[in-house]
């Protein structure tokens, strides 16, 4: 076992792929003599060379392109876009070429790419860097859409998105690079894209991901003392949905409420209580809530943060209404 935050976690990961691998790379902005903005590449290029750490021009287009001819040529590149809201400027390589290259040449070529990107806000980043963009990711067929809520997850679906032969956008919660560490086992780890029950319970079903997690186990604990028990299921994958897990939740419960730091309008939260509408509707006992994400910009500074980003308090007045009706 070993002690690692989030971070440490992703890093590891990385440097284990590319000790397997002589087909995994790492590219982009300052991840190599810096270490990466959040020292997630810290020592990789020493460890590996200048050759398979690579540093890149500040162009997130042209980083992405390159990936993509990396990976339709043999090679496994893991991207990094210092922040989730820059791969804005390379949504034509992502949404034309990474996500439909498979489908265009008719299974003649892989795209086995990750683009990482610390993601979401909790951190004092503002309107231009704490952006929650995983339901435009989700949208667009062709991509595989990670949201890790721990270290153990961040380090083995890292694992297996540099694994696997489609393109995985990779969203890191920056809030919870330097957290508490956990202890996450090197060896053996949760494999597959699927969900998991983070708490069971039998009143209502949570149904979260990425830092949302975290913030639902809390709230979720406290509830306990007033009698209210909630099932926590985290997603960790947008896309594949598992709608598996959360049908069997949602039938034990009858009731789900929907938590993400995504924009509520619009966002995934939409999606996962539609497919419960229609496919689990007989086994519901009250009107499906969703908590998300004012459509605002997020504002700099925590207390205007708060009024944007979903808290324990709202949270918490959700799930007590979702209990009593």
């Amino acid at each position: 076992m070993a002690q690692l935050k989030f971070a440490e976690a992703v890093r590891a990961a990385m440097a284990a792929e590319l000790a397997a691998d002589d087909r995994v790379i790492v590219m982009g902005e300052e991840v190599g003599k810096l270490g990466g903005v959040f020292t997630t590449t810290v020592g990789l290029r020493d460890r590996f060379g200048a050759d398979r750490v690579l540093d890149t021009p500040i162009s997130e287009n042209a980083v992405v392109g390159w990936g993509i001819g990396a990976a339709v040529e043999g090679l496994r590149p893991v991207v990094e876009v210092m922040f989730s809201d820059f791969s804005l400027l390379a949504m034509d390589q992502i949404v034309n070429l990474a996500a439909k290259l498979h489908y265009m040449s008719n299974g003649q070529f892989n795209v086995p790419m990750v683009i990482r990107m610390p993601s979401g806000g909790g951190t004092n980043h503002g309107p231009q860097h704490s952006q929650s963009l995983e339901s435009l990711f989700a949208h667009i067929p062709g991509l595989i859409v990670a949201l890790p809520s721990n270290a153990i997850d961040a380090y083995w679906m890292l694992r297996d998105s540099i694994r696997c032969d489609d393109p995985v956008i990779f969203l890191e919660s920056k809030y919870l690079y330097f957290r508490n560490s956990e202890e996450v086992d090197l060896e053996h780890g949760p494999h597959g894209f699927f969900a998991r029950v983070a708490k069971a319970g039998n009143d209502l079903t949570v149904v979260t991901a990425g830092r949302m997690v975290q913030r639902c186990l809390e709230v979720a604990s406290d509830l306990e003392a007033e009698g209210i028990s909630c099932e926590v299921v985290d997603l960790r994958y947008i896309w594949p949905l598992d709608t598996t897990t959360i049908a069997e939740s949602v039938s034990k419960t009858g009731r789900l409420v929907v938590v993400h730091e995504a924009v509520e309008f619009c966002g995934w939260g939409g999606e996962v209580a539609a497919w419960v509408a229609e496919h689990v509707f007989m086994d519901l006992d009250a009107p499906i809530a969703r908590v998300g994400a004012a459509r605002v910009p997020i504002p700099f500074g925590a207390p205007l943060e708060d009024e944007v980003i979903p808290t324990a308090d709202r949270i918490a007045v959700s799930l007590r209404a979702m209990a009593r009706y």
